[in-house]
């Protein structure tokens, strides 16, 4: 009996000896976090049309134009950026077919804009607000060779990215300037496609 029991022993302490020495390692799975469609350091190139609402003067009181626009922005952070636009928009409307009814104008404006953007990236949106200003030129009846008249802009929007670089975008602009000429208030609003690299 003895005979068995000390190999028996001897197998039970090196076992025993064997597994003390190793640790059981834990293991969680951790969910990665969804890639953010929104970057830093992000160049876009903007494709848009425009709609400019006027109130507050007589003449172009409720009546829209219609254009559309390029952009360039570049965003530092996924929060901060700032945009350049230029923007053609017109309306070609003579009414009751008389001279003194005629607010057929075309418009050029140069935009410059800052953005502060908040992506949500678990459903790819991003809502910002947006401020700047720049200035009108164009032609009318009531303002014939307009050169540069300033004006300065608040807003807001949102964008919805389709994939990394294609996003959908939609923002409004009130803008207000103090020259003669030019309404005393405006919204602008614009619609289109924002291309991310």
């Amino acid at each position: 009996m003895k005979k068995y029991l000390i190999p028996s022993v001897m197998v039970a302490v090196a076992a025993t000896s064997l597994f003390a020495g190793t640790e059981t390692v834990s293991q969680k799975v951790v969910a990665a976090d969804p890639t953010c469609l929104f970057r830093d350091q992000e160049f876009q190139l903007d494709a848009f049309g425009l709609g400019a609402f006027y109130q507050g003067n007589s003449e172009m009181s409720g009546r829209p134009a219609w254009g559309g626009g390029l952009g360039a922005n570049y965003f530092f952070t996924k929060f901060l950026g700032i945009g350049l636009e230029q923007d053609l928009y017109g309306r070609n409307k003579l009414g009751n077919k008389s001279q003194e009814n005629d607010f057929r104008f075309t418009r050029w404006a140069t935009i410059g804009n800052l953005f502060l953007r908040y992506p949500i990236c678990s459903i790819n949106l991003a809502p910002y607000l947006m401020v700047g200003g720049g200035a009108n030129y164009g032609n009318g009846r009531w303002s014939p060779g307009i050169a540069g008249q300033g004006f300065g802009h608040v807003g807001g929007g949102l964008e919805y990215r389709i994939t990394e670089n294609v996003g959908l975008f939609s923002d409004a602009r009130y803008l207000f300037s103090g020259v003669s000429g030019l309404p005393d208030n405006q919204l602008m609003w614009r619609y289109g496609l924002r291309f991310a690299f």
